[in-house]
């Protein structure tokens, strides 16, 4: 009888202890959700504040600023304008 009421308290605590770490691999489970959760909508702010510099980067306004003033590009005249045949 004694060893019978051993086994089960062996048992039991051992489903409490198997419980207790379910559990806390549950919440750190959760706790790495969370992080990634935060982290994808932290890259995808960033995503979108990149789409916005590139879109202003090639904005054909600011590239023709930069020929003239850094690059002293300026429009062809007509004369300088060749017209190729179509072939």
């Amino acid at each position: 009888m004694i060893i019978a009421s051993m086994v089960l308290i062996i048992a039991f605590i051992a489903e409490m202890l198997f419980y207790a770490w379910c559990r806390t691999q549950y919440v750190n489970v959760n706790y790495r959700i969370q992080e990634q959760t935060i982290r994808k909508r932290n890259l995808e702010a960033m995503q979108d504040h990149l789409k916005i510099e590139l879109r202003r980067l090639k904005s054909p306004r600011r590239i023709a600023k930069i020929a003239r003033e850094q690059l002293g590009m300026v429009m062809p005249t007509p004369q300088q304008t060749i017209i190729l045949p179509k072939e």
